[in-house]
């Protein structure tokens, strides 16, 4: 059974969602504050996360920062009344899988949990599981995780979230195809693309920031107004 950690100081909104995702088949961990909410999220590690960004002691945005700093990987979905385009694109960039705004129905908010769920429990395509080999890159679904390969065939773990590894084996196996937003919105979160929606366009830019900047090929290639497309081709200047 999957198990989920509710870091969230409102009690009364803690156990309507911690209700719900147990009716869901779901076991629910309760944290009141982020150090306490941390502390669980390193040592027991849970399958998702469900972060409130007003937390006393440590808020939510320092706690999905030392998370992923720390090489956590859980997903991590925000709920906050903050429902404004720049705290979603922020809280995307720093490392969140999900950003639901207050107030929301519960239905939405388990749904979008088991979405997380599928994405990092379950293998990205069922019935092809072979590694993906690039320059540079080495994309192993059996494990989840893509490497970057040197010269000398060294590997180094790009600390992908599950979320960002899903993008990217999505793309990956569809090598030279541009895809829409809509396309990867539906096949990695599992929801319908919105206009002012940015997950698609902040996920690809977490994946550059990993793979592309460290390495002598940018792998992801934009197609404006479209969306993007696997295609690693070499970088006019190989970085430092």
């Amino acid at each position: 059974m999957p198990s989920v950690l509710v870091i969230e100081d409102d009690a009364v909104i803690a156990r309507s969602i911690a209700a719900h995702l147990r009716h869901a088949g779901i076991e629910v961990e309760i944290a009141e504050d982020g150090e306490r909410g941390l502390r669980k999220l390193r040592f027991e590690r849970p399958d998702a996360c469900i972060v409130d960004l007003m937390l006393p002691q440590l808020d939510g945005w320092a706690l999905t920062e030392r998370a992923r700093a720390e090489g956590i990987t859980t997903p991590i979905l925000i709920i906050s009344a903050r429902g404004s385009e720049h705290d979603k694109v922020h809280a995307l960039g720093i490392g969140a899988d999900d950003y639901l705004a207050k107030p929301f129905g519960m239905r939405e908010l388990v749904a979008r949990v088991q979405a997380a769920l599928r994405r990092s429990m379950i293998d990205p395509t069922p019935g092809r599981s072979e590694t993906v080999e690039a320059p540079g890159l080495v994309i192993d679904p059996d494990q989840r995780r893509a490497f970057l390969v040197s010269d000398d065939g060294a590997r180094t773990d790009a600390g992908l979230t599950p979320t960002e590894f899903k993008l990217l084996w999505t793309l990956a196996q569809n090598p030279g195809r541009a895809m829409t937003r809509d396309e990867l919105q539906q096949r990695v979160w599992h929801t319908p693309h919105r206009s002012r929606d940015r997950s698609v366009d902040v996920c690809v830019r977490k994946l550059r920031d990993k793979l592309d900047r460290r390495s002598t090929h940018g792998d992801l290639q934009t197609h404006y107004g479209i969306g993007y497309r696997f295609d690693p081709e070499p970088h006019t200047d190989a970085p430092a």
